[in-house]
């Protein structure tokens, strides 16, 4: 609704230019998505080949991986049909950068060094922080968050929205009377959106309305409605709580892959600060220096 708070509120240059932006690609993709599930095949089968050079189902099956997010929306076989393409057009135009010496240079040497060491960050990531992290794990983390959570009330909650103080105590009045709340925010009330529904905003939380609203709201006990107008941003409020609900905790399924890529940056992190102080690490630029350790403080 409108009133709830604000707070609530190179493609053209073809495959193998997107496939070579994969060298560049962050931790939390590195360690996302697991490599794509294909049918059982000989990883050494020959599906093509490239001036007498083979491509293997290895290969293809390392391209889909690579590309996987450029490609997630294709159906399987367009998938390994575009992959394909790809490590053909990688090849042409790989074997073309060696005959013309590209491959020599200090820039293509340097760049080189930093992928492989890149390739190499992720096998440690992989390997000694993902798949250390079980199911169990997950689960426990879950449970003691969870456990460690105060409770937080919700409210289900209708309003009657109205431009001026005035218009808000004859509301008022007329409910007073006994003139029905839905009705009269159906007639009334200045908010679409609820108006229609009787003024019905449903359940909510803290922090979901502006202040003024949500103490308003939170004060009253389920079927009374505020004796004064409540002001805010978007006019006067006339406010009927329906009831009052501790609010449930999400479902484990709902939210185990968010505790497991917390366990994920955690144990990254970990691992990252005592490699830090095990290392020898000298940063000679005095403003880079203090960026980095900016950085390494926000990490912990």
């Amino acid at each position: 609704m409108k009133f709830r708070s604000r707070r609530a509120q190179l493609a053209s240059l073809g495959l193998a230019a997107m496939l070579l932006t994969v060298s560049g690609v962050a931790l939390a993709q590195e360690t996302a998505a697991e490599p794509s599930k294909a049918a059982a095949v000989d990883p050494n089968k020959v599906i093509a080949t490239v001036d007498g050079q083979p491509v293997t189902e290895a290969d293809l099956q390392q391209a889909i991986q690579d590309l996987d997010q450029q490609f997630a929306r294709l159906p399987e076989e367009q998938k390994r049909a575009a992959a394909l393409s790809a490590v053909i057009e990688i090849r042409l135009l790989a074997d073309e950068a060696r005959a013309k010496g590209f491959d020599k240079s200090d820039e293509y040497k340097r760049r080189m060094a930093f992928l492989e060491q890149r390739a190499l960050h992720g096998e440690v990531i992989e390997k000694e922080v993902a798949a250390t992290i079980t199911d169990e794990d997950v689960r426990k983390r879950y449970d003691t968050e969870m456990a460690n959570t105060p409770p937080v009330n919700e409210v289900h909650a209708r309003h009657i929205l109205v431009k001026t103080k005035e218009e808000a105590e004859a509301v008022i009045k007329q409910l007073d009377g006994g003139a029905k709340f839905e009705d009269i925010a159906k007639e009334k009330s200045s908010d679409p959106g609820s108006g229609a529904q009787g003024g019905d905003l449903g359940w909510f939380g803290p922090g979901q309305m502006v202040p003024e609203f949500e103490t308003a709201a939170f004060a009253l006990e389920p079927g009374s409605y505020t004796k004064q107008p409540v002001q805010s941003q978007f006019g006067w409020h006339i406010i009927l709580v329906e009831d009052k609900r501790a609010k449930q905790p999400p479902a484990f399924e709902q939210v185990k892959e968010q505790f497991r890529s917390l366990l994920l940056r955690e144990k990254y992190f970990a691992l990252v600060k005592q490699l830090r102080a095990d290392g020898k690490i000298e940063v000679t630029d005095p403003d880079l220096k203090k960026g980095v350790d900016a950085i390494e403080q926000s990490e912990k």
